[in-house]
């Protein structure tokens, strides 16, 4: 964990995870988002991707684990997060989230941290975070 006054701009976290077929039906399950291009190879198939694709929220919650987990870590609550999905991610890709700090306000309690997924090296997912990161008692 790291504490709202040891939060420094440019520090970074980041965590990975292989998407499997399973993910994306649990997944599915779970959020109840049951459209064709996650879970119909057939219908995937007609899309302009081609086969089946991850939920953007599934790789996206890849973010929130780096945040909750990592940088700033547990105790941190999530405010805000803006993103652009910029490409898919398939069966099989590893997706590669990463946080970094890019401003501290020590007055407001609040840390603003750019967010990004990658799979082989290409942003899938851009977008900044807000957080109040866990403080000493």
């Amino acid at each position: 964990m790291t504490y709202l006054d040891e939060l420094q701009p440019g520090m970074t976290a980041e965590t990975a995870k292989t998407i499997t077929e399973a993910d994306i039906l649990m997944y599915a399950a779970v959020s109840t988002d049951t459209n064709p291009v996650h879970i119909d190879a057939e219908a995937a198939a007609k899309t302009p991707f081609g086969q089946r694709i991850a939920h953007g929220m599934l790789s996206a919650g890849l973010i929130s684990a780096v945040l909750g987990t990592k940088l700033p870590g547990p105790g941190t609550i999530y405010l805000g997060q803006t993103m652009r999905f910029r490409a898919p991610v398939k069966i099989g890709d590893t997706v590669t989230a990463k946080v970094e700090v890019t401003a501290v306000d020590m007055a407001k309690k609040r840390a603003t941290l750019k967010t990004e997924c990658f799979v082989a090296g290409k942003v899938v997912i851009e977008g900044e975070a807000v957080v109040m990161p866990p403080t000493r008692a």
